[in-house]
């Protein structure tokens, strides 16, 4: 329903592709509850995020420049489709992963792809533009189990929009990014399947300078 070539930045955090073939190593109450939580949350997309997601992306655009969240299993579907624009991948370490290490390392790295089309401005300075950010895991705030840290979010619509253009996010999850729109001056338009999490949403918006 979004008009064709309406929006200037799409940033979102969809569904990762999840490993259930066990705990991961996740051992005790607490965080075999954590693991569980992911799992289902991410079980509302069984299959995935299709490409036809990422193909209403193209159409809404008024030229590609999105950032998306994702983990491994997910790098290359999403450079795979967008294989024809220009792209820049980033990271995001935790400094306090989920301890789900069973045989594996640890899942203390998210990556965001940045998929932009030729002459796509990309604003920011030496310091906004760094390719990787390093901090704690924000999962405890706002009853979110896979939160991002505001101040990312905030980086990448600074370094991506100016005041007053469009920012979509299609996986609002406790609606980070509308927050980060609030504050920076730019209009957003967001989806998202829990209602606890938009009452959650609603919450954050309604609330004076508190991220």
């Amino acid at each position: 329903m979004i008009p064709d070539k309406s929006i200037d930045l799409v940033l979102t955090d969809p569904p990762y592709e999840f490993d259930d073939s066990g705990g991961g190593g996740a051992f005790g109450d607490k965080k075999r509850e954590y693991h569980r939580e992911m799992k289902d949350n991410r079980n509302a997309f069984k299959d995935g995020v299709s490409n036809d997601i990422f193909k209403e992306f193209i159409r809404i655009m008024k030229r590609l420049n999105c950032y998306i969240f994702c983990n491994k299993n997910q790098i290359l579907q999403i450079l795979d489709f967008f294989k024809n624009y220009n792209y820049d991948i980033l990271s995001y370490h935790k400094t306090n992963p989920t301890p789900t290490c069973n045989n594996k390392y640890l899942s203390d790295t998210e990556y965001i792809i940045y998929i932009r089309e030729k002459g796509v401005k990309l604003y920011g300075d030496y310091h906004s533009k760094k390719k990787y950010f390093i901090q704690e895991n924000a999962k405890s705030k706002w009853n979110h189990p896979t939160i991002k840290p505001m101040n990312i979010i905030q980086t990448l619509i600074e370094n991506s929009t100016l005041d007053n253009e469009l920012v979509l996010d299609p996986f609002m999850g406790s609606w980070t990014t509308a927050r980060a729109c609030k504050d920076l001056g730019r209009d957003f338009i967001g989806f998202e399947l829990s209602e606890e999490y938009c009452k959650i949403g609603e919450q954050r918006l309604a609330q004076q300078n508190l991220f």
